[in-house]
């Protein structure tokens, strides 16, 4: 079991500790969603009852149920099939807030494993152009295989740095940057998950801020950046975020991260002796007990000028 003590830095941003403590020791749901490339919600709501699976749809996103019956969904024939999609709840919410159009252009800056690069492409129905990216090639075969069996077919394969995204590749309407981080959220499915070391901040913040960086600057005016993290730390979430707002105060803000039907809270404005730019409240912190997910930040940057 997680020692709820683990996470007592937090304790004064986490409003019902009690309610957080008792919720990172239940099992995480299984979530899925249909895929647009091969069926439609009514079709696999149908099917799904006659394989007995028992799924109830999330009230926030069409298309998307948790399942009752969590017995291997991905050894199912509809999952072989591409019909749907394992991914948790809460990993969908980045996706969600890029406000997605037929025929934009679209990076995922660190896209391996790929849940998140499979809803981009879902969600775009094979319009426009997306390019993933991962600098870890072994871990982008588990992406491409994915993307075959749900029917994708605009979406290209990179294998770079993110943090130094050369600039040939061009502008985007809209970027994920679904960051390496200390996973600190994840306890649900990840017993070994713990606060990160001061050296582990060091390290990840570091990255987690040029890869930030090198998104605003690929992202065309009038799009949109999506910083996400499964992490708690304002070391690697506002703090980061508000650096960079800082360093590009001229060419971009924060616009509201959120999404009607899921309770969350807001970016925080001060830790410890720090304090944060305004704007910092509109980002979204997920903490397990308010919708039964894992833990997660998200802010939305929208580009204002070049």
């Amino acid at each position: 079991m997680a020692d709820p003590s683990t996470f007592e830095r937090y304790r004064s941003v986490i409003a019902d500790w009690d309610e957080f403590a008792e919720a990172i020791n239940r099992p995480l749901p299984v979530c899925i969603w249909a895929n647009p490339l091969k069926t439609t919600s009514s079709e696999l709501e149908e099917l799904l009852s006659k394989n007995d699976i028992d799924a109830e749809p999330l009230s926030w996103r069409d298309g998307a149920y948790r399942l009752v019956d969590t017995a291997r969904p991905g050894s199912r024939i509809p999952f072989l099939a591409g019909l749907y999609q394992i991914q948790e709840e809460v990993s969908m919410l980045p996706v969600e807030l890029l406000d997605l159009r037929a025929g934009q252009r679209v990076l995922d800056t660190c896209a391996a494993p790929g849940s998140k690069t499979s809803q981009i492409a879902a969600t775009l129905g094979n319009t426009g152009t997306i390019i993933a990216n991962d600098r870890n090639f072994r871990r982008m075969r588990a992406l491409s295989r994915s993307l075959d069996r749900l029917g994708a077919t605009n979406v290209g394969v990179m294998t770079r740095d993110a943090t130094n995204m050369p600039g040939a590749i061009g502008s985007f309407d809209r970027i994920l940057a679904d960051v390496p981080c200390s996973c600190e959220g994840t306890t649900r499915k990840n017993r070994d998950a713990t606060v990160a070391t001061d050296d582990d901040f060091n390290y990840l913040c570091t990255i987690q801020r040029a890869i930030l960086k090198r998104a605003i600057e690929l992202c065309r005016p009038g799009g949109r950046v999506v910083y996400s993290t499964c992490t708690y730390a304002p070391e690697e979430n506002e703090t980061i975020v508000d650096s960079v707002l800082r360093e590009f105060y001229d060419e971009c803000r924060l616009i509201p991260a959120r999404i009607p039907g899921f309770p969350a809270s807001p970016g925080l404005l001060h830790w410890q002796q720090q304090s944060y730019d305004p704007q910092l409240e509109h980002a979204l912190r997920v903490y397990p007990h308010q919708h039964d997910t894992g833990g997660f930040f998200v802010a939305v940057f929208q580009k204002t000028r070049s």
